[in-house]
């Protein structure tokens, strides 16, 4: 089932499971907080479960581009055009959200972001990154981090 995230009203709901869930609800309100204000675009994901096709395309770009494997399980999916750049976005149970931001317009911007909810450890399969620090009335602080793209994922 779809859910438009709030970020008015900040709410847990798909991310019940998380032991960070209120720092994780908070980071996926600020990214649609960004979306609508930079595109109106309203953000809505749904279960992962529902989306195993986008959250495959995912998994497949960070072990191609970088022999990444996510351990935690994936709680939610969204995936969206705006703008001629695609974008999809994983929600992680441990707190991770990890998104791809794919122009379709031939050498456009391609890349893999990384987002930690605050309280959440690097993982190990991140731990080659280093993250920066930014703070975010809706989430707290957040650490991020993102490789460019070299192959094709259309």
């Amino acid at each position: 089932m779809a859910y438009t995230v709030d970020f008015v009203n900040v709410s847990t709901v798909g991310l019940e499971s998380s032991p960070v869930a209120d720092a994780l609800a908070g980071l996926r309100a600020n990214e649609a907080r960004y979306f609508r204000n930079k595109y109106d675009h309203a953000f809505t994901t749904v279960a992962a479960a529902e989306a195993a096709a986008d959250l495959a395309r995912v998994e497949r770009v960070l072990k191609d581009e970088r022999g990444i494997v996510i351990a935690s399980p994936a709680l939610e999916v969204t995936r969206f055009e705006v703008e001629g750049i695609d974008w999809t976005y994983v929600f992680y149970e441990s707190g991770l959200s990890i998104n791809v931001l794919y122009t379709l317009a031939d050498a456009g911007k391609r890349a893999v972001g990384f987002k930690l909810s605050m309280g959440m450890d690097v993982p190990a399969e991140l731990s080659a990154f280093k993250f920066a620090r930014q703070r975010s009335k809706l989430a707290g602080e957040i650490r991020g981090s993102f490789f460019v793209i070299k192959g094709e994922y259309a």
